[in-house]
C-alpha cells in the first residue's frame, strides 16, 4: 500500500513531468495504438529524465533499465525517480569493452571522443575541445542487459552499434537513432544487417529514430507503409537541403 509521503512524491513527480515534458511520446502513442504490453522496458541514452523516451512506459510502473553516463544527467535521474522502485539505473558510458571511455559532451550531446561521427560533429560542425572532454567508466551492454528487455530506446550519439552488437534480449519493439538532418549512424550497415539476421522489419522513422519491430508481432498496414516510404523521402530531401544550406553558408 503506498503511504502518504510516497503519494506526495509521485504526484509531485508527475506534475514535473507535465511542466518540463510533453506528454506522450511518439513511441509510445504508436506503441498504444496496436495494443502492445510491455514487462520491462530499457533506455540506453537518457539524458535528462523529463525528456526520456520511455517516460510514459516509466510511469505505467514498469520495470525500467535507464542507462546514463553523464554525472549530472545520473544525479538529475536519481532525483527525479528517487522514489521509484521499479527502476534499475547504470551510470555507464555503453561501448566495446569493458573499462574507461573518454566522452565529449556538447550541450545535449554527450559522445564517445574517438567517433569519427555523431549528431554534434556532422550537423554542428563542433570542433573537439579538451575542456568538454571527461572519462567515464564503460560497460558492453550483455553486462547490463538481463535478457527480459522487451522495449528499447537507444540514442548514444553515435554508439548504438555497441547497443545492439551486444544485446541478449530479444524485444518486440527496438527504437535507435539512425539519422538526422546532415548526419547518418556510422554504423548503419551494422545495424540494418543485424535487424534483418534477428528477423526485425522497420515500422516507422521518425526525425532521428527508425523503430524496428519482431516480425509477424503485428500486421503493418499499407497506410503505414506509404507513410513510411514518404518519410525516408522527406528525410532525404531534408538532408539535400541541409547540406545545400551549409555548402551555400545560409542560416
Amino acid at each position: 500500500m503506498l503511504t502518504f509521503q510516497r503519494i506526495y512524491y509521485k504526484l509531485a513527480e508527475l506534475n514535473n513531468v507535465f511542466m518540463n515534458w510533453k506528454i506522450n511520446s511518439e513511441l509510445y502513442k504508436q506503441c498504444k495504438s496496436k495494443g502492445l504490453t510491455f514487462n520491462h522496458v530499457c533506455e540506453v541514452g537518457v539524458y535528462l529524465p523529463e525528456t526520456s523516451n520511455i517516460l510514459d512506459f516509466i510511469l505505467e510502473g514498469l520495470k525500467t533499465t535507464l542507462v546514463e553516463p553523464d554525472p549530472k544527467n545520473v544525479k538529475a535521474i536519481r532525483d527525479f525517480f528517487k522514489n521509484n522502485e521499479n527502476i534499475s539505473l547504470f551510470p555507464y558510458a555503453v561501448f566495446d569493452y569493458n573499462g574507461v571511455i573518454e566522452l565529449s559532451q556538447r550541450e545535449s550531446s554527450t559522445f564517445v571522443s574517438s567517433l569519427p561521427s555523431s549528431p554534434a560533429l556532422v550537423n554542428d560542425s563542433y570542433q573537439k575541445s579538451e575542456s568538454d572532454n571527461f572519462e567515464v567508466e564503460c560497460k558492453t551492454f550483455d553486462t547490463i542487459d538481463d535478457g527480459t528487455i522487451d522495449l528499447l530506446s537507444v540514442d548514444t550519439e553515435g554508439c548504438e552499434w555497441y547497443v545492439i552488437k551486444y544485446i541478449k534480449s530479444r524485444p518486440n519493439i527496438i527504437s535507435v537513432e539512425t539519422h538526422g538532418k546532415s548526419y547518418i549512424n556510422p554504423f548503419l550497415k551494422e545495424i540494418t544487417e543485424w535487424f534483418q539476421a534477428n528477423h526485425y522489419v522497420i515500422w516507422y522513422k521518425d526525425k532521428s529514430d527508425s523503430v524496428y519491430v519482431k516480425e509477424n508481432l503485428f500486421t503493418i498496414t499499407p497506410e503505414e507503409r506509404r507513410k513510411l516510404i514518404m518519410k525516408v523521402f522527406s528525410l532525404k530531401l531534408s538532408r539535400l537541403k541541409y547540406k545545400l544550406k551549409k555548402l551555400l553558408n545560409i542560416k
